[in-house]
């Protein structure tokens, strides 16, 4: 392929494929954009009502105001805190998902849903203030999920996850009156402030803009993850494949797509289930694999050990190996086009959420009332399709990699069970051999070179000795550059970051979970804080984040809940900002004082690199750690000399 869509070999020969077959994919469809409109790039198209559209001339010429009189700033400042509500409320609409499958597992033992994690259970509870004295787990469940059900439709106070945040953060917050009251009310606030004639200063849109998202980060996405380590176990670190590889060529393959794990966690018990794998047997396959796409590849990946077909980009190139017997999406980054494309295949496409449902594709309201029974019926007819297979070509690439890092996971990998904690993290940040920690996360675009900006940043940071903590589609790109090994640190990161992780086992990039798992960076950042030595608050330690590919709503939510909490956060692609110097001023600069994180956009891999590395070893500086200390190889006479 003269210019190549992919670094990744087996997406290009896919497209080559879907080429040669007349199939038309997401690329296709991107360059048929080209070239994009230069005003929705860059924020200045507002449709907030019909006396327009508007949008005002980057030029510099007139048009310069909206028909209502709404400058630049104000235009894209309304437009960008609408796409963080929008991402705040996919996140906490599965995060209320997993709230009310808990509440099932509490009051209903025949749901197939259980406590998976009773001691996270018990943390949680005290989270939300909830006694656990003598309680058992099933009372203890019950009043964990109407708490955090409470805290979306909350109408005053403060959403309880928000103690977990340093107490310094906390008072920030406070005093810029941009703590979360409820989930739904800071997202219903949102639309209305960005609605026709209502906020007209950006940095007040803004400013509830921050609270809104750290609605989703400290709210609704830690609602998520918390629960459903709850219900499902709280990761561990596991091995797994992933890339289109892991297909089989003789098995009844399966692929779940989308983010909530409430059914995917059912079809991972029905794929295993002995009557149903005889059944598939009886079909002329031999056996049942059960591989994900996006962020449910990341759910089953975590817990179970499943493949992972691929990222968000890959989820038509799946279905044109022929292989895919049974594809099963629920909800967010499912692509419209795929009923058209699996028409030219035997491929049974169900879709499982009302809230969700896609022309052309079958549609099953699968509750997790009955998650299992519909589990079941949906592998039944998987086994049943097979026999319409037809020619099947599967590349041959797939990569071995260990996720499955939790917070409790790090916590127990770095000292045990009696002495698990973040010393040894923050020590080995202080004295160097680790310069500091970076969360790399986000989507896929096509409008770049795919998984490029996730691999060249991540290589480079780890080679500068920053240890990487990944999410989502981005972890699912280094994985399948082979990052994700423990093997990978001795041929791809610095010499210091190298010691620890051949000390601890550990790969140098640490796969953490799905997009709304976002919530245990801020977790471990948290934790960082609290063990010391590192300052008194996340904006003090030497760590930033980055989305180098991203292109969902979400990832903008993610963006500003992080800066809100006070980490330096860089968005590859571009922005829909630029419009406004006046916004990009604001959000990249006046936040550094408001929030002591901020904003910037830079589309080259290796210069956000070169950003993160700069504000690491500037924030080491800070901290008077800019140097790693000098190791000393004690002898006797100087141990003698030590005071214990």
């Amino acid at each position: 392929m003269s210019n190549p869509k992919s670094i990744d070999s087996t997406v290009n020969e896919m497209l080559e494929h879907a080429k040669t077959r007349g199939l038309e994919t997401i690329w296709d469809r991107a360059d048929e954009q080209k070239p994009h409109c230069v005003y929705g790039e860059r924020g200045l198209c507002c449709r907030a009502c019909y006396m327009g559209p508007c949008r005002i001339n980057p030029t510099g010429k007139k048009p310069q105001k909206g028909v209502c009189g709404a400058t630049a700033e104000v235009i894209v400042a309304r437009n960008f805190a609408k796409m963080i509500a929008s991402g705040t409320a996919a996140h906490s609409d599965h995060g209320r998902e997993v709230a009310k499958t808990l509440l099932l597992a509490a009051t209903n033992p025949d749901s197939g849903y259980a406590i998976r994690d009773v001691r996270k259970l018990k943390r949680v509870a005290q989270v939300f203030g909830i006694s656990i004295q003598d309680k058992p787990k099933e009372k203890m469940a019950l009043e964990v999920a109407e708490r955090a059900l409470a805290d979306f439709g909350r109408q005053e106070g403060e959403i309880s996850f928000i103690k977990v945040a340093p107490e310094k953060r906390q008072a920030i917050w406070r005093k810029l009156g941009i703590v979360p009251r409820g989930i739904d009310r800071e997202v219903v606030e949102m639309i209305h402030r960005t609605s026709m004639g209502v906020d007209q200063d950006h940095r007040n849109i803004m400013l509830h803009g921050a609270r809104t998202a750290l609605a989703d980060g400290w709210g609704g996405s830690m609602v998520a993850t918390e629960l459903q380590d709850i219900l499902f176990g709280t990761p561990s670190p596991i091995r797994g494949q992933v890339n289109l590889g892991v297909l089989s060529k003789t098995d009844v393959n399966v692929v779940v797509h989308g983010h909530e794990p409430v059914l995917s966690e059912m079809l991972a018990l029905a794929a295993r289930d002995k009557e149903l794998l005889d059944l598939a047997r009886s079909a002329g396959a031999t056996g049942i694999t059960l591989a994900g796409i996006c962020c449910t590849a990341n759910e089953v990946l975590i817990r179970h050990g499943l493949p992972i077909a691929g990222n968000v980009l890959q989820q038509e190139l799946a279905v044109a190996t022929g292989a895919v017997d049974a594809m099963i999406v629920d909800v967010q980054c499912i692509m419209p086009s795929l009923p058209q494309l699996c028409k030219n295949f035997h491929t049974l496409l169900i879709t499982t959420s009302p809230k969700a449902k896609i022309e052309g594709a079958r549609s099953m309201n699968i509750q997790a009332e009955n998650a299992y029974q519909g589990a079941r019926t949906i592998v039944r007819e998987a086994i049943a399709n097979y026999a319409n297979r037809g020619a099947v070509d599967i590349p041959r690439d797939k990569m071995d990699l260990v996720a499955g890092f939790s917070h409790e996971a790090i916590t127990y990998m770095l000292g045990g069970s009696f002495r698990g904690s973040y010393v040894p993290l923050n020590d080995n940040i202080i004295n160097g051999r680790i310069q500091g920690v970076a969360g790399v996360v986000g989507c896929s675009n096509p409008k770049t070179t795919h998984d490029k900006g996730h691999v060249g940043l991540v290589e480079e940071l780890i080679a500068n000795d920053i240890l990487v903590v990944q999410t989502g589609c981005s972890a699912i790109a280094c994985a399948k550059a082979g990052f994700l090994t423990p093997e990978s640190a001795v041929k791809h990161a610095g010499k210091g970051l190298a010691e620890v992780c051949r000390a601890v086992g550990m790969p140098p990039v640490l796969h953490s979970g799905s997009c709304v798992d976002n919530s245990r960076i801020l977790i471990a950042l948290s934790e960082m804080v609290k063990v010391g030595g590192l300052g008194q608050d996340i904006s003090d330690l030497p760590v930033a984040g980055a989305a180098p590919e991203w292109m969902s709503e979400k990832a903008i939510a993610i963006g500003q809940y992080f800066v809100a909490s006070g980490v330096f956060t860089v968005f590859g692609i571009g922005l829909p900002v630029t419009g406004s110097e006046l916004f990009c001023r604001h959000i990249f600069e006046e936040y550094k004082d408001l929030f002591g994180g901020h904003w910037a956009a830079q589309p080259d891999q290796t210069k956000i690199a070169g950003l993160i590395i700069d504000h690491i070893h500037a924030k080491r500086e800070k901290l008077g750690i800019g140097k790693g200390k000098e190791r000393v190889l004690f002898d006797m006479e100087m141990r003698r000399q030590l005071e214990v």
